[in-house]
């Protein structure tokens, strides 16, 4: 499955890869998963999942080519 990632914040600055293909990954727990086992900082820090330009809340179903934007904490007024 073919995975688009773009990262924010402190995130872009570990994940250089905004391309991946993976096998196995069939909902957005497994992707975080995934991420963490990738990239231990994220173990460290809150971040968000958007699948497909929504905020997921819950694990979710990924579908292939599927954009998936990785996302610290923010705020605005």
């Amino acid at each position: 499955m073919k995975i688009e990632m773009i990262s924010f914040g402190k995130i872009a600055e570990f994940i250089s890869n905004q391309n991946i293909d993976v096998d196995g990954i069939a909902d957005t727990d497994a992707f975080k998963q995934y991420l963490e086992n990738q990239f231990p900082a994220l173990k460290s820090m809150k971040y968000k999942l958007a699948l497909n330009k929504n905020i997921v809340q819950e694990n979710t179903t990924i579908n292939n080519n599927a954009t998936i934007a990785i996302m610290p904490p923010f705020s605005g007024g």
